[in-house]
């Protein structure tokens, strides 16, 4: 089988991703949403979140159309329908997301209550892999589609590219500290009118704040996160493709068209794995489910960083690094570096934010606010300093196996699999 043929499946594997992700909401809304009070709650929720998102969503669309009519004149027309299609798929990311959080959070609790904490676990996993499968989706979605039209006549016809990474950063952008403003705003107000003013608690029902801190949730950190995955996402694999368009140290020129292909390649096939990951949950529902989560995460990195191998193998990429020819094997340990620090920045902040750095923290609070803040900023400082070290070695593996090239192949194993 021929490479180029990476280059025309992605949008099929793409949209093959959403009908999945379709099929999984659909069975969320297959399960109980508990009793009427629940469903009454529940519909609060929803509707302020989807009237925040069509007033957000209202104003960046204007913002959208100004920038690409500037783009369109100032700088070419071809660019401006890629800066279109990022903002587009991005906005989509966030509406899918959201649609499954605000359907799926009463009916995790309803799950919890009736069937136990297995079944409450698969309900909230299917809820978030909605937006996990969006975000992957129809990031490969869109930039298979741009890529397949780009004239290949010139490598520097790729960063054409870099408007459909625009589009989907400046919704981010807007999404992540929009969405953060309400949160936060949102949250103060109900401890606020709660624990201050009425004596209640929080998240008590009879406090109007409640709702809107509960919709403050789910723009901030599913709507504004998907769009901050998204925008991550596709530009990892795009600045990888505008890296290799400007590259001319390959041993062989002929190896360039490979080299902006693979990183298209490697998200086909990390879409393929993260959805295995999230059909494997079902074996895993009864178990701790930090453990569970944990181990479909694994399932989806290993099963990525063998197909990515023959994958690799198969486009055979060398470089001349400082004088010195580079393995065809380099862009893969490059990805391995990636992958695999991704990994560990998820482990790290497992252990930072449920373990003895938690209970530190707990045991400092008994003296005082002043030592909770002083715990908490210290353990929060010093919880960087394992996840910078990772990246610097993962960089420093990455250029020394395939050079500036090889640290966006580590990007995009980051990501593949997010």
């Amino acid at each position: 089988m021929s490479i180029d043929i990476f280059g025309y499946i992605g949008p099929y594997f793409g949209i093959t991703g959403l009908i999945i992700a379709y099929i999984i909401y659909r069975v969320v809304l297959s399960h109980d949403a508990g009793t009427e009070k629940m469903k009454a709650i529940a519909e609060l929720i929803h509707d302020g979140a989807m009237v925040f998102l069509r007033a957000e969503y209202t104003i960046l669309g204007i913002f959208v159309l100004i920038v690409a009519a500037l783009i369109f004149f100032l700088i070419g027309h071809e660019t401006s329908y890629a800066f279109l299609g990022g903002a587009s798929c991005s906005m989509f990311a966030g509406f899918f997301g959201m649609k499954a959080a605000t359907r799926a959070n009463v009916r995790t609790s309803a799950a919890a209550n009736q069937e136990g904490m297995g079944a409450a676990l698969m309900v909230a996993f299917r809820g978030g892999s909605v937006m996990g499968l969006a975000v992957a989706s129809l990031g490969l979605t869109g930039v298979a589609i741009a890529f397949a039209l780009i004239d290949p006549s010139k490598a520097a016809n790729y960063t054409v590219l870099s408007g459909f990474a625009m589009g989907a950063s400046s919704i981010a952008l807007f999404a992540r500290i929009g969405g953060g403003i309400y949160t936060k705003a949102a949250d103060v107000g109900a401890d606020l009118v709660g624990k201050v003013e009425a004596n209640i608690p929080e998240d008590d029902p009879r406090n109007p704040a409640t709702i809107a801190d509960n919709v403050g949730d789910n723009v901030g950190d599913t709507a504004g996160m998907g769009a901050d995955i998204f925008e991550s996402y596709v530009g990892s694999v795009i600045a990888t493709i505008a890296i290799a368009a400007a590259a001319t140290n390959f041993v062989d020129p002929s190896m360039q068209s490979n080299a902006l292909l693979l990183p298209i390649a490697l998200i086909i096939i990390g879409l393929v794995a993260s959805i295995v990951g999230v059909l494997c949950m079902q074996l895993l529902k009864n178990i701790n489910p930090a453990h569970a989560l944990e181990g479909v995460t694994w399932i989806s990195a290993v099963l990525f960083l063998g197909l990515a191998y023959l994958v690799i193998q198969a486009f055979a990429i060398q470089f001349n690094v400082k004088g010195v020819m580079t393995s065809v094997n380099g862009p893969f340990y490059a990805l391995l570096g990636g992958t695999v620090v991704g990994i560990f920045i998820g482990r790290v902040t497992d252990y930072y934010t449920s373990k003895a750095p938690v209970e530190a923290i707990a045991a400092a609070s008994k003296f005082g606010p002043a030592t909770n803040i002083i715990a908490g900023l210290g353990i929060g400082m010093r919880s960087t300093v394992f996840p910078v070290l990772g990246i610097c070695a993962a960089i420093f593996l990455a250029y020394t196996c395939a050079g500036l090239y090889g640290i966006g192949i580590a990007a995009v194993g980051m990501l593949a699999t997010t």
